[in-house]
């Protein structure tokens, strides 16, 4: 599926790792939904790539769509799969690197 308007994939079963894909040495992303009250970006991450240390106002969920994922919250290390669910509480410092391919959906949810 390949749309750019957020209302088109309103109401729909999603493919979400069909609707982003891997880019050379880069971490790619596509925003799903964009409203004042959260917000769904898929990722995809190639091996190597990551997201430096950093924190959110509010808490996020990160959604393993494909592959691997080692995600560091507040000096612990989880390792995420695919099927598997990670959530990073407000104001605590994270980071997410690929030892491998992976893709994810991000969750935030402002309040």
């Amino acid at each position: 599926m390949t749309t750019n308007n957020q209302e088109d994939i309103k109401a729909k079963a999603l493919d979400l790792a069909g609707m982003v894909a891997y880019g050379d040495h880069a971490v790619v992303s596509r925003t799903l939904i964009d409203r004042k009250t959260g917000t769904l970006t898929l990722f995809a991450f190639d091996a190597g790539q990551g997201l430096s240390e950093h924190t959110a106002p509010f808490d996020a969920a990160v959604q393993i769509i494909e592959g691997e994922a080692l995600i560091t919250i507040g000096g612990n290390a989880v390792v995420a799969r695919t099927g598997e669910l990670v959530i990073m509480p407000a104001g605590i410092p994270h980071s997410l690197k690929a030892q491998q391919r992976f893709k994810m959906l991000l969750i935030m949810i402002r309040s």
